[in-house]
C-alpha cells in the first residue's frame, strides 16, 4: 500500500514523500510508514515514521518517531516534518471533537 504525504514546505516549497505501510498493529494502536519515494529520499537514505496512540487515559496521547539515516552530514534534522506532524495531529483533534459534539 503507497500513500503520499505532504511534508510542509520548506524554502516555499511543498515536499512530498511517497511511503508504504510496512505495519498496523491496531492493538497498540500503532501505523509505521516506509518512506521509499519523493523529496525525503534525496536527503535521507532511510526514513520510517511510527505514529502510536495512547488511548490509556481521558487524554489520548499521539506520539510520532522518526528514524531516518541521513544522506551525507550536511542533511539537516527533518525539523519541518515534525512542525506538520503536530499540525496534522491538532487537525486530528479538531475533527475528534467536533463529531463528539
Amino acid at each position: 500500500i503507497y500513500c503520499f504525504i505532504s511534508c510542509g514546505a520548506t524554502d516555499g516549497k511543498e515536499k512530498i514523500a511517497k511511503a508504504n505501510i510496512e505495519a498496523i498493529d491496531e492493538e497498540n494502536k500503532e501505523v509505521v510508514y516506509n518512506v521509499i519515494g519523493g523529496d525525503l529520499i534525496e536527503l535521507y537514505k532511510v526514513f520510517k515514521i511510527t505514529v502510536h496512540v495512547d488511548t490509556k487515559s481521558e487524554n489520548n496521547l499521539v506520539t510520532w518517531t522518526f528514524d531516518y539515516e541521513k544522506l551525507t552530514e550536511g542533511v539537516e534534522n527533518p525539523n519541518t516534518l515534525m512542525d506538520f506532524s503536530i499540525d496534522v495531529t491538532k487537525d486530528i483533534e479538531s475533527h475528534h471533537l467536533q463529531a463528539q459534539s
